[in-house]
């Protein structure tokens, strides 16, 4: 798995040009837990870099894991095969000399500043930097795509790739996000130009005043939930009069929904985070989710209520629920035995301090910081 830049990356250049200060600002965040999509894109991204640098034929890597995720033929078929095919449009005549999962860095130009690109080649005059994208969720264009730009210069400044720009005339940026391939073609000029950018950028980050702007680069900022910027955009919204407003200004306003949205959803998940680490969050806890009523024994709920409720109507698919059972025996005037029955909570949620239910006790978190103190 591959280092990731404490400064900028590729995925963060976007983010730290539109807004130097948040490298102090994300500096300060919890790192965030990794997600299922997350795992399966570095996966897939494992598995097409074996496929390329090894010849390895993808079928033969069905059953790879990382972390929970397990290569699929279903993956094979939908991520890795249509990749290969849309590789296949860059480099039609097999010609390309390549490199993969390569990092690249800027050296003395802006140390340590770095990522990992994930094809770097070289047809002819043109030098190519690519990128796979395996998600399903936002589509991602390769016109000035601040993350390939990245790498191109960074890989321009790396002896064991630097070979792959040496002399070319133009440079393709390419994006493969099956089932899609998205191209642009630019130059060395404005590859220059883009770092020069993010050299002011990291420059002005490290100044205790680096300034914070809002937009575009928000919506994958760790920082959301602290950001100056957006907590006041936040508390702007909290205290408009809305009768004052005409509609052309609420139609504005409208466009910020989703960005509001996001820092909401990215706030009340980083205060979850917050307490299931038992650090305190000033007013509020965690308490369980509404309990939903489950057989403590379906075994022997069966063998109870089979007695007393006719067979069509104990079953459907499957056992019947508590609350099904309870509405069957009321007309037959007869009562839910109490011991048949345990509530469980789904899970944890955030609620105020002054809420009338009990704290979730972190009681699996305290043994095991206990147990660590004593080994």
């Amino acid at each position: 798995m591959a280092n990731h830049s404490k400064v900028v990356g590729g995925s963060t250049a976007k983010r730290v040009i539109g807004c130097p200060g948040s490298v102090a600002l994300c500096s300060t965040m919890p790192p965030k837990p990794s997600s299922k999509y997350a795992d399966e894109g570095t996966l897939l991204h494992d598995a097409i870099a074996q496929v390329l640098d090894k010849n390895v034929k993808p079928e033969l890597l069905l059953g790879m894991t990382y972390q929970d995720q397990v290569l699929t033929q279903d993956l094979i078929d939908n991520k890795l095969h249509i990749a290969l095919d849309l590789l296949d449009q860059v480099d039609p005549n097999l010609e390309m000399e390549y490199a993969v999962e390569t990092e690249v860095g800027f050296g003395d130009f802006l140390p340590d500043v770095f990522g990992s690109c994930d094809l770097l080649g070289r047809i002819g005059n043109r030098a190519i930097v690519l990128d796979w994208k395996f998600g399903d969720g936002v589509a991602v264009t390769a016109e000035e795509n601040e993350q390939l730009l990245f790498y191109a210069a960074a890989a321009m400044r790396t002896p064991s790739v630097s070979w792959v720009f040496d002399g070319a005339k133009e440079i393709e940026c390419v994006i493969i996000q099956p089932p899609m391939i998205r191209r642009w073609v630019t130059t060395v000029e404005r590859v220059k130009q883009f770092e020069l950018q993010l050299l002011q950028a990291v420059n002005s980050s490290q100044k205790t005043d680096a300034p914070i702007a809002v937009g575009e680069h928000c919506r994958w900022c760790s920082a959301k939930p602290v950001c100056p910027a957006m907590t006041g955009a936040v508390d702007r919204a909290i205290n408009l009069q809305l009768d004052q407003l005409d509609a052309d200004k609420i139609g504005a306003y409208l466009g910020n929904c989703d960005m509001l949205e996001q820092w909401i959803t990215d706030l009340r998940a980083l205060a979850h985070q917050m307490l299931e680490a038992d650090k305190p969050v000033p007013g509020w806890k965690l308490v369980n989710k509404r309990a939903t009523r489950q057989w403590a024994n379906e075994d022997v709920a069966d063998d109870v209520l089979s007695k007393i409720i006719p067979q069509d109507e104990l079953y459907v698919s499957k056992m019947i629920s508590p609350a099904q059972a309870e509405k069957v025996l009321k007309k037959l005037g007869q009562q839910l035995p109490d011991d048949l029955v345990v509530a469980v909570s789904s899970g944890s949620t955030l609620a105020r301090e002054d809420d009338p239910r009990p704290a979730v006790a972190q009681i699996g978190k305290q043994l095991t910081a206990a147990l660590s103190k004593i080994q």
